[in-house]
């Protein structure tokens, strides 16, 4: 039987992609800081073989603690870790408070790094294993409104390419995943009328991404974008001068 680590999975892309799993047969460990939302969504029958944790990923021992526990249950290995706990502030940077530019580095990047270091020692012990994290459109170009959400996702798209390398000597296998903006829970309780959500607008699901997870699962991209206007702006930037990008971001501001 396989088995997964979930980070954020009480919602959004992380429940989704949850209930992919657990239909494949996956054992799963459910990690959120919210524990109602996990006794909500995971309590009945089909999840009895799961694991739920209310946990911080900004607390490494704790983190560890859970992983550990959860991955000694299943005979020493992990086979997939999914790093999908994020948040997100929109506004302009004068606008969010330090304290908060803060709040989004350690979920974003520490978070990630406390989940990487902690299922490491068992993915080495895993079948095909395989880490996904969680990056985003905002990884290409750093996008107004959204700056130290933008650097974190910079952040998570270099740890991504620089495990990559380091792991393959491990059998283990390093992505991420680039969606543009989803329609999530997180997403919906921004108060900013941001001018660059205005003009992209929010055409994923939380089931588009999920989906693109699945993919990862038998076709492993280092980057996979996702839905296929960013799929085609992203293949763009990579071949386009950087004056076009500059041009793309002030259309984003106006």
């Amino acid at each position: 039987m396989n088995t997964a680590v979930i980070t954020g999975a009480a919602s959004g892309i992380g429940l989704a992609t949850a209930k992919r799993l657990n239909a494949q047969g996956y054992r799963l460990a459910l990690l959120d800081h919210n524990q109602s939302l996990l006794q909500q969504h995971y309590s009945h029958e089909r999840h009895q073989q799961d694991e739920c944790h209310a946990v911080d990923v900004c607390d490494a021992q704790a983190l560890s603690d859970a992983v550990q526990g959860f991955c000694q249950r299943q005979d020493g290995r992990l086979d997939l870790l999914l790093n999908s706990a994020g948040i997100l502030t929109l506004g302009r940077f004068e606008d969010i408070s330090s304290a908060r530019h803060q709040q989004i580095l350690d979920v974003n990047v520490m978070g990630t790094i406390n989940a990487c270091q902690a299922a490491l020692p068992f993915l080495k012990r895993g079948q095909q294993p395989l880490i996904i994290n969680m990056s985003s459109a905002s990884a290409v170009s750093g996008i107004p409104e959204l700056a130290v959400y933008s650097a974190s996702k910079f952040a998570i798209r270099g740890l991504t390419e620089a495990l990559m390398h380091e792991l393959k000597r491990d059998g283990i296998r390093v992505t991420d995943i680039m969606p543009p903006f989803v329609a999530t829970d997180m997403l919906s309780q921004q108060q900013s009328g941001a001018a660059v959500l205005d003009k992209l607008g929010v055409e994923l699901t939380a089931d588009d991404v999920a989906d693109a997870i699945m993919r990862q699962l038998h076709h492993a991209q280092t980057h996979r974008p996702v839905g296929w206007k960013f799929t085609l702006a992203y293949w763009l930037s990579e071949g386009l001068p950087s004056v076009f990008t500059r041009q793309i971001i002030h259309w984003l501001q106006r």
